[in-house]
């Protein structure tokens, strides 16, 4: 099978000496950092330790999860929302606002997004019946199985509507991006060539990687989960964890097309928009009693169809300072029996995987001017896609 995620290998090349920015990183952080110091006009390097994206930017559900998002969470991921579209337009990756549906099997789900509708802006967050729910599927281009005599997407009791979220392509997104950027005037992108140390030089920092050495005004280093790499004393005191997840890819299901990322109760029980609401206890109760199978893999059901009509199904969570790469065939499976019970409809399983991204208990985001012109970002909350571009908006700004 085709590697899509392979971005264009560069010559092996000595990079320039200096340039305004040197990002350290090609995933989505150090990308959209990138591409909005291009933007301001800036000149700007990026170096890559791999020969093309191939951590958490790739291995994600595509799902910009713009209305779950809380608090600064909130405010960052809908200044994201605006320059992931306005990017998107530029360097030619596929962004739909396609929203997201929450399916809603029960009361006690229907309870926490009527809440959540009611503190959100009118239409934002819209109540569906079940009906609304499976035409927003796209349940009437799909045979109804033996088991729902329901058009499929059995068992609903309604559902809603996130307005605002976006969707992309992991497999596509950060090679395009990576790209158009390479393009650019001022731009230079290297691939296979790691960032060794950092020290101050008269004209801001110099940087040492295995290339040689760079020297800028300024630094971001957007490693994601690999900080401790780095920075290993910054890393234990953010309290920085590898959090590994399960996840599959089947095959387009026969009659089955939905643009919106799908989510469930136990989405609702890890994104903070659903968590502070007061009848998310309720539900986790519910959840522990019916389903409890589910809360001890750490699990989000949910899943996304890419535009080729393969399905995106996850995930679960375990934390670790360094992932084991052994995947777990019971995890993998309670997951892709409810997605299938879901949607109403058996999945070919083509791919499986671990996914993978940096988690804290200390804070949602690791920001830090770890010496005079370096700045280490990490997304520490599994929304780094989301988050990527409002983030690097605001760390960019502060250069001018």
């Amino acid at each position: 099978m085709n590697n899509p995620s392979t971005s264009p290998t560069t010559a092996a090349s000595t990079p320039s000496q200096s340039t305004d920015v040197v990002i350290v990183g090609a995933g989505i952080v150090g990308l959209a950092h990138a591409a909005h110091a291009v933007a301001n006009g800036l000149t700007v390097t990026i170096i890559e330790r791999d020969h093309h994206a191939a951590g958490a930017s790739v291995r994600n559900f595509g799902h910009c999860c713009i209305t779950a998002q809380s608090g600064e969470l909130y405010e960052l991921a809908q200044t994201s929302r605006k320059y992931w579209l306005e990017f998107a337009e530029q360097a030619g990756f596929w962004a739909a606002e396609a929203g997201a549906v929450v399916l809603a099997r029960t009361d006690a789900e229907m309870a926490v997004l009527r809440e959540l509708s009611s503190v959100r802006e009118p239409g934002q967050v819209e109540l569906l019946s079940p009906s609304g729910t499976r035409e927003l599927l796209g349940a009437g281009s799909s045979a109804p199985s033996a088991e729902s005599h329901d058009g499929g997407w059995p068992g609903l009791v309604g559902g809603a509507f996130l307005r605002d979220d976006l969707r992309v392509d992991p497999r596509t997104t950060v090679a395009t991006l990576a790209e158009w950027l390479s393009q650019q005037s001022g731009v230079e992108l290297h691939w296979n060539t790691a960032a060794l140390g950092f020290s101050q030089s008269p004209d801001g920092v110099s940087v040492q990687t295995s290339r040689g050495e760079l020297r800028a005004k300024q630094v971001f280093v957007c490693v994601g989960h690999d900080v401790d790499y780095l920075f290993p004393d910054l890393a234990a005191e953010h309290q920085i964890q590898r959090c590994a997840l399960q996840m599959s890819l089947a095959a387009k299901p026969a009659g089955v097309e939905f643009a919106p990322a799908v989510l469930t109760a136990t989405s609702m029980l890890r994104y903070p928009a659903f968590t502070d609401m007061p009848a998310a206890a309720a539900l986790r109760a519910e959840v522990q009693e019916n389903q409890p199978e589910l809360l001890e893999i750490g699990a989000n059901v949910m899943f996304t169809q890419r535009p080729d009509g393969t399905v995106i199904l996850g995930d679960s969570h375990h934390y670790h300072l360094t992932a084991d790469p052994f995947l777990d065939e019971a995890v993998t499976e309670t997951l892709n029996t409810e997605i299938a019970a879901r949607i109403g409809e058996p999945l070919e399983i083509v791919q499986r995987w671990q996914g993978i991204y940096a988690s804290s208990e200390v804070a949602p985001i690791l920001v830090r001017d770890v010496q005079p012109g370096v700045t280490v970002v990490s997304v520490t909350s599994g929304v780094g896609m989301t988050l990527s571009f409002g983030l690097a908006h605001r760390n960019v700004s502060r250069l001018s």
